[in-house]
């Protein structure tokens, strides 16, 4: 079947098989290999990226069902400058990985929640259950959490040197 992708603001007409997942058509046919697989069933949160602006898990969303659609992985964080992402700056300032499986599903939940719902950080126990869709086994999440509070400061354009989020919740 063929569709087409707008994946990272480039435009990719493919033939893909009807039952082919988001995931694989990204990594096998499009090479871009950071959106990694690790459950496969939707409860990691390894694979997520953004669809039309919206965190999903791509391991549980067909490529079809993506026909005419924008997908933004980890490799279209940068900005046109090849700069980092805020979001990877920050990951990077908090110590927020340690093996790396994780995090580009982190960085894009993290980017679709900040672009689309800011307030998240404002309330402790929805940014905890907003991280806790995804699995770490390194980390723990508070370096996750104070990550995405230094992203969202950045974002916001508060100053540079302010540590958003060292006390501990």
């Amino acid at each position: 079947m063929n569709v087409e992708l707008t994946v990272n603001g480039q435009v990719h007409r493919l033939d893909v098989e009807p039952r082919r997942i988001l995931a694989d058509v990204l990594r096998d046919d499009l090479g871009l290999t950071a959106t990694h697989l690790g459950c496969e069933h939707g409860v990691c949160g390894a694979c997520t990226v953004l669809v039309d602006g919206a965190a999903v898990r791509s391991c549980l969303l067909l490529a079809v069902q993506c026909d005419g659609r924008s997908v933004r992985t980890v490799e279209g964080l940068e900005d046109a400058a090849g700069e980092p992402h805020p979001i990877q700056r920050a990951f990077s300032a908090e110590h927020a990985l340690q093996c790396g499986f994780c995090t580009p599903g982190f960085l894009m939940l993290a980017v679709g929640t900040l672009e689309s719902d800011r307030d998240v950080v404002e309330e402790p126990d929805r940014l905890r259950e907003l991280l806790s869709s995804n699995l770490c086994r390194c980390t723990g999440y508070e370096g996750i959490r104070r990550a995405v509070l230094r992203a969202n400061a950045e974002m916001s354009g508060a100053a540079e040197d302010s540590r958003p989020g060292d006390e501990v919740s």
